[in-house]
């Protein structure tokens, strides 16, 4: 507020955000994929016991 902006971040910091997001939405993906298939994997097992 009274000092201006911040730095701008460093090369180094914004591959790490950059990093840190993908991980982040490929792990999003993966609960998704995760979570739509659970249902039809509980039937197959209810199923062959």
């Amino acid at each position: 507020m009274f000092g201006g902006a911040p730095p701008p971040p460093s090369k180094a910091e914004l591959e790490a955000q950059e990093a840190e997001a993908s991980q982040g939405l490929k792990m999003a993906t993966a609960t998704c994929i995760l979570l739509y298939l659970s249902p039809f994997a509980i039937d197959y097992i209810r199923k062959l016991v």
